[in-house]
C-alpha cells in the first residue's frame, strides 16, 4: 500500500528550474519507505516526476535485500527488496523479447546489460555480473520509477551485487546523510539563481534560434542548388536534342549525295 506524502506547503518550482535542483539529474539514495512516499503532482505524472517536500525525483539508487524473486512472464522479473526501512519495493527487470535478444551480439536477455535471466527446464535463474541473486542477496539498483496498483515500482537500469557487509553497511549511511543533509528540507532557490536560470533560458532560445535560422537558410540554399542544378541539366538536354537534330539532318543531307 502506498504511503504517498500528503500535499506538501513547500513551493513547486516552475519545470525549468528543475535542473538546478540537487535530486533532478541525480541518482537519488533513498530507502523503500521514501520511494513508496514520494508524492506526484497532476502536471508531472506524464513525465514519471515525483517529489519529496518540493526535491523532484525521477531516478533512484537503492540499497536492500531480495526477499523475493517471481518470473511474471516473458517479458517481465520481479525482484521485491527490503532495505528495513519499514516497507518494501518491487524492482522489476524488463526481459527482451526472443525477436529482438540476439546471444551473439548482445551479453545479456535484459534491458540492463549486466543482468541476465536464465530460464531452462527445472531452472529459473536472475544473475548479475554472472554472480546468481538469491533470496538473501544485498543488491544495489540505480532504477527509474513507476507505479502499479497503487504502489510504487522500480524499473531497473544498472545493477549490481553488494558482496560485504562492510560495503552495504557504507550505502545506507550514505542514504541516510543524503536524506538528513539534502531531502530533510524543502529545496530553495534564491533570487540570484532564478535570475541565473532565467538568463541561461533566453541564452539557450536564442541559440536554439539561431540554429533553425541557419537551418533553414542552409536547406534553402540547397534548395535553390537542386532546382538551379535542375535548370541546367534541363538546358543541357535541350543543346543536346537540338545538336542530336542538326547532326542528324546533316547526316541524312550527306547519304542523298
Amino acid at each position: 500500500m502506498s504511503t504517498n506524502q500528503p500535499a506538501s506547503s513547500c513551493r513547486i518550482y516552475p519545470a525549468y528550474c528543475f535542473p538546478a535542483s540537487p535530486t533532478y539529474n541525480a541518482w537519488v539514495k533513498l530507502a523503500a519507505a521514501d520511494v513508496q512516499a514520494l508524492r506526484s503532482e497532476p502536471e508531472y505524472r506524464s513525465q514519471r516526476i515525483y517529489f519529496h517536500l518540493n526535491h523532484p525525483i525521477r531516478y533512484v539508487n537503492l540499497v536492500g535485500v531480495v526477499v523475493a524473486i517471481d518470473d511474471i512472464n516473458l517479458k517481465y522479473t520481479v525482484l521485491t527488496v527490503d532495505d528495513g526501512s519499514g516497507a518494501t519495493i518491487e524492482v522489476k527487470i524488463i526481459r527482451l523479447s526472443p525477436n529482438v535478444y540476439n546471444a551473439v551480439e548482445s551479453p545479456s536477455n535484459t534491458t540492463v546489460s549486466n543482468l541476465n535471466i536464465i530460464v531452462r527446464t527445472g531452472v529459473f535463474e536472475v544473475t548479475i555480473n554472472g554472480h546468481p541473486v538469491d533470496i538473501g542477496s544485498v543488491i544495489k539498483a540505480k532504477c527509474t520509477i513507476s507505479e502499479f496498483r497503487g504502489s510504487k515500482q522500480l524499473e531497473v537500469k544498472r545493477a549490481w551485487i553488494v558482496r560485504t557487509t562492510n560495503e552495504e553497511a557504507q550505502a545506507w549511511a550514505q542514504t541516510a546523510k543524503f536524506k538528513r543533509e539534502v531531502l530533510s528540507k524543502p529545496w530553495r532557490l534564491t533570487s540570484v539563481e532564478h535570475r541565473r536560470i532565467k538568463k541561461d533560458m533566453k541564452r539557450e532560445q536564442r541559440k536554439n534560434q539561431e540554429y533553425q535560422r541557419l537551418k533553414l537558410q542552409q536547406e534553402a540554399a540547397k534548395h535553390e542548388k537542386k532546382k538551379a542544378m535542375q535548370k541546367y541539366m534541363a538546358e543541357r538536354e535541350v543543346r543536346l536534342e537540338a545538336r542530336r537534330r542538326k547532326e542528324e539532318v546533316m547526316m541524312n543531307a550527306g547519304a542523298l549525295i
